[in-house]
């Protein structure tokens, strides 16, 4: 016989569970509406870069829909995120730290 607290706490962890994957949707979306507003100008819905753009700025490219973009730890991406680099503009003064991570988030996904 399985004692009641721990059927009490398979529920808590279950019930945990069923819950993540909306926090995590709404996570995203949120990643997704800040690279909207400050990235996909220059680097395209798809993170595939804008091809004006990259005329614009000289760059050889803008497409962070890389593997190379996918194998940068976390702190190097959120440094660019919030520092910029080149002729991309910091971002950090106007995201909170979860912000920024949610658009790491976001970042990642188009990386995939």
């Amino acid at each position: 016989m399985v004692d009641k607290s721990i059927w009490g706490m398979l529920f808590v962890l279950g019930l945990g569970f069923a819950c993540a994957p909306a926090s995590w949707a709404a996570e995203a979306k949120a990643g997704k509406a800040t690279y909207d507003k400050l990235c996909v100008s220059c680097h395209g819905t798809d993170g595939k870069g804008n091809p004006a753009m990259t005329k614009v700025f000289g760059e050889k490219t803008l497409n962070i829909a890389t593997k190379a973009t996918s194998d940068k730890k976390d702190e190097e991406l959120l440094k660019v995120i919030t520092e910029g680099r080149g002729k991309m503009p910091a971002a950090g003064k106007d995201l909170s730290k979860q912000d920024q991570k949610q658009v790491l988030e976001h970042i990642r996904a188009l990386a995939k």
